[in-house]
């Protein structure tokens, strides 16, 4: 799966040109492809879509409050539901690192997705720092197991973003990330309670210049794809690639 994460940029002019520009350079559209707007314009886009003769993409959101009820500013899964999206990412380093997440916050969003029957993408990655001193594989094994530990799973992505390369340049090799991906694969499968394998994106400065050799390893199941996916054309040769390979 690719999916489109739009962060906070967009704008109804913004999302017809986009559009526009996507379907004359895509050349397959299916389910695999997801789109995270902000959520202000969630339902804007999935009409723009349906004008243009698109309904497979899915709609997804860019994040999850883990509660509901008097708390200003905060989407529910409810809420989601109700918009019809598909899947939501939670554990994205930004929200980490800006609005301080821990395990824990994340651990409650997934039992929120999970309970409305909400594809959870889970992202997970590890700090410049962390990478440096060799403690990867550590990090992220911690948070899988405090967000997936025992859990029964059959609707979750884990996307693989090692911090030190979102929206930098700089980028791990496809033979690093694909090793890696296999651990976390290994985690997943051993941590939870039906012994679930998942697939794994990777997300951290994909574009289409790089994409073709991250999409030709075996454990790169897709991609969590960020400033790249801004220019609708660009992000449709990221898709071309993923399916002329897998």
């Amino acid at each position: 799966m690719i999916i489109a994460n739009f962060k906070s940029n967009g704008s109804s002019k913004m999302f017809k040109v986009w559009i526009k520009d996507f379907k004359t350079n895509i050349k397959t559209i299916d389910s695999n492809i997801g789109i995270s707007p902000p959520y202000l314009y969630i339902d804007q886009l999935k009409n723009i879509l349906f004008s243009n003769d698109i309904d497979s993409i899915l709609i997804g959101s860019q994040d999850v409050d883990h509660s509901t009820g008097a708390r200003t500013g905060a989407i529910s899964a409810s809420m989601l539901l109700d918009l019809k999206c598909k899947y939501a990412i939670i554990g994205h380093s930004e929200r980490r690192s800006l609005f301080n997440e821990d395990n824990k916050t994340i651990e409650e969003k997934f039992r929120c997705l999970e309970s409305n029957n909400i594809m959870q993408v889970l992202c997970i990655g590890e700090t410049l720092e962390e990478m440096e001193y060799g403690k990867t594989l550590n990090v992220l094994n911690e948070q899988i197991t405090s967000v997936l530990k025992n859990k029964i799973l059959n609707n979750t992505l884990i996307a693989y973003e090692p911090i030190w390369a979102i929206g930098t340049g700089k980028t791990p090799t496809s033979i690093q990330v694909n090793e890696t991906n296999q651990y976390i694969k290994d985690v997943v499968q051993s941590t939870t309670a039906n012994n679930y394998l998942p697939k794994v994106l990777y997300g951290g400065s994909v574009n289409s210049e790089n994409a073709a050799a991250f999409f030709s390893c075996e454990n790169i199941d897709g991609a969590l794809v960020g400033g790249a996916s801004l220019d609708g054309k660009h992000f449709a040769e990221i898709v071309n690639e993923f399916n002329r390979i897998k």
